[in-house]
């Protein structure tokens, strides 16, 4: 048995590789139409997305090879698919997020808002996940939790020393306390060393999953905040022009900040009360921080967040630049159409019911930026410098260069989502879409709520064995058939769908984050489900 399994696992890669397209021939050769040809590619896509046999952007190129081959789109019709204008918002955005970390501005944020919050345990987490969640609304949600694991791992590791110390002491205080009792007539000392050892071991055990679990969660909640937070969201701007290009500008940076922050807040603030209640417990005493191993442990938590801050040194004026970079950013998007009053796009970028301008204009402007805003500043003693400082340029490097974007913007993802579109645009074209709507027409009878929970779901369970990306990719196209079928406005059952792809918080594999936390040994699978109480 043992033997056929592993000639099982040897040949996977190659069967599902080169067998699964054989087995799926008869599709397109029992049904010549076009829309089935174009289901052939989406399924067999979606095998090689779920299985990872091939990476997955290159799985997402399928589209550009399959649809000319099988006559469902010509190669330009496809191609245009994969560099349009929200694929140039996320890059705009990317690029950004390699600027902070590139010049650590993110790891100065996390410190000095962690050193805001305070060292006791209850606020310790809050203030991770806050910090965590913040950072993800603009920079990735791995390069986000990389970040920010190792400090609280320093934190935990000083925290355990202190503890250590601090038993020790009292336990050398405690023998001298027996010696004198020994002299006492008739008096007893009772000593629970082990038990009490034991409880504090498994106290700590449990503040160390809960410290951990909190960055990866925190990260991946953080990400659905802003519209380029995360890849799923960015997928449903594309999906929204591509199959409603009559929607307009509905979806736009603002109005997807305005939905989704508060979500965002309140997910985070259950997470925490979760985590809180299943690890740490509501005990005031043991949360808050009361007595003097507590006050030790925040004493040295503290220690550390301030020498990790202090090594960082003084702001740099590199850093200040990408603030201000970063802070334009953000005011652009926001201005450029707030919907409750006349934004800079009216002034001068919009003719009618053309829009010149859109929130990727501003992300590639301010990506650009980047490649020219200087990361020292110009001398202009040209008088008193030496022959050495005469031959160095007077225009100082900028704060990117191409060869570090290069190598910190994840082009992957770039590919994914042009295959996303592309596969929508098929999906149109082929007459699919239409066909999915009419075999979904039986569920005008069920509840809008009953079937928005049943689709979240069902995109939850899938997204822990997938990547979020191709998740959405597959599962919105198919919805917003649906809900053109049933006369439902296609983002009632759309936005929660996306949300929920980012909620993948059960499994290691289900997204970056917890792989990189789930790596420290902290943690069983069971405690990234939460079955298992301490």
């Amino acid at each position: 048995m043992a033997s056929a399994l592993s000639y099982v696992s040897k040949f996977k890669s190659f069967a599902i590789l080169f067998v699964t397209p054989l087995l799926l021939l008869p599709l397109i050769i029992l049904m010549p139409a076009k829309f089935v040809r174009c289901a052939y590619v989406i399924i067999l896509m979606a095998i090689y997305w779920c299985t990872e046999v091939i990476p997955l952007a290159v799985t997402s190129l399928m589209p550009a090879l399959l649809f000319p081959l099988f006559k469902i789109l010509d190669s330009k019709q496809v191609c245009v698919q994969y560099m349009k204008d929200t694929n140039m918002l996320f890059l705009g955005g990317l690029i950004v997020a390699v600027a902070v970390e590139h010049w650590n501005l993110h790891k100065r944020i996390a410190l000095r808002t962690l050193l805001w919050v305070g060292a006791k345990p209850a606020q310790l987490m809050l203030g991770f996940m806050s910090v965590t969640a913040f950072l993800s609304m603009w920079i990735s949600n791995t390069a986000t939790t990389a970040m920010m694991v190792p400090i609280v791992e320093a934190v935990l590791q000083q925290m355990e020393a202190t503890s250590t110390a601090t038993e020790a002491g009292l336990g050398a205080l405690e023998l001298a306390d027996k010696g004198k009792a020994g002299e006492l007539p008739g008096s007893q000392v009772i000593f629970e060393g082990p038990a009490m050892g034991q409880q504090e071991n498994c106290d700590r055990k449990s503040m160390c999953k809960a410290m951990t679990l909190c960055v990866c969660y925190a990260a991946s909640i953080g990400g659905t905040a802003t519209l380029t937070g995360t890849g799923p969201n960015v997928v449903l701007l594309g999906q929204m022009h591509e199959l409603f290009p009559d929607s307009k500008d509905t979806v736009n940076f603002a109005s997807w900040f305005g939905f989704a922050f508060p979500n965002m807040v309140i997910m985070l603030l259950l997470a925490w009360l979760w985590l809180q209640c299943i690890y740490m417990g509501f005990n005031f005493k043991k949360s808050w921080g009361c007595g003097l191993e507590r006050r030790n442990n925040e004493k040295a938590a503290y220690e550390v967040l301030q020498e990790e801050y202090r090594k960082l040194g003084p702001f740099s004026f590199a850093e200040v630049n990408v603030l201000l970079c970063f802070f334009l950013l953000v005011s652009l998007w926001f201005s450029r159409d707030p919907g409750f009053m006349p934004g800079w796009l009216s002034v001068a970028w919009a003719e009618g019911e053309t829009q010149y301008a859109s929130d990727a204009t501003v992300a590639i402007f301010v990506a650009m930026l980047l490649f020219v805003v200087p990361s020292q500043k110009p001398k202009f003693n040209f008088c008193s410098q030496t022959e050495e400082e005469r031959k160095i340029p007077f225009y100082p490097p900028a704060l990117l260069n191409w060869k570090v974007t290069q190598e910190k913007v994840p082009w992957g993802i770039v590919l994914l989502l042009g295959g996303g579109f592309a596969l929508a645009k098929g999906c149109e074209v082929s007459g699919l879409s239409e066909w999915m709507g009419k075999q979904m027409e039986p569920l005008h009878a069920v509840p809008p709520a009953a079937i928005t929970l049943i689709l979240s779901l069902l995109v939850a369970v899938f997204t822990e064995c997938t990547s979020n990306v191709a998740t959405t990719t597959l599962f919105l196209p198919i919805f917003a058939s649906m809900s053109r079928s049933i006369g439902l406005n296609p983002l009632y059952v759309m936005l929660p769908c996306t949300l929920s792809a980012s909620f993948a918080f059960m499994l290691p594999v289900a997204t970056p984050p917890n792989a990189i936390v789930f790596a420290y040994g902290h943690l069983k699978v069971s405690d990234m489900g939460c079955f298992e109480h301490r």
